[in-house]
């Protein structure tokens, strides 16, 4: 199980944090993602294997003025 924005998913484990924001409807472009207390850059989206225990927050960037 993985944290994500302080809620339980119980269905990611083993995905890609690529595939994780893909299936859940983010705009990759528009996110900044932190792992465990770290920022993961874009490039490492595909690499990054989401694992039981992770905490992930998923920020989401809005244009507005």
């Amino acid at each position: 199980m993985i944290y994500v924005n302080g809620n339980k998913i119980s269905n990611a484990d083993n995905l890609s944090l690529s595939d994780y924001l893909v299936r859940e409807g983010y705009k990759i472009s528009f996110v900044a993602v932190e792992c465990n207390g770290s920022i993961i850059p874009k490039t490492q989206y595909k690499e990054k294997i989401l694992a039981d225990g992770d905490v992930i927050e998923v920020v989401s960037f809005v244009g507005g003025g």
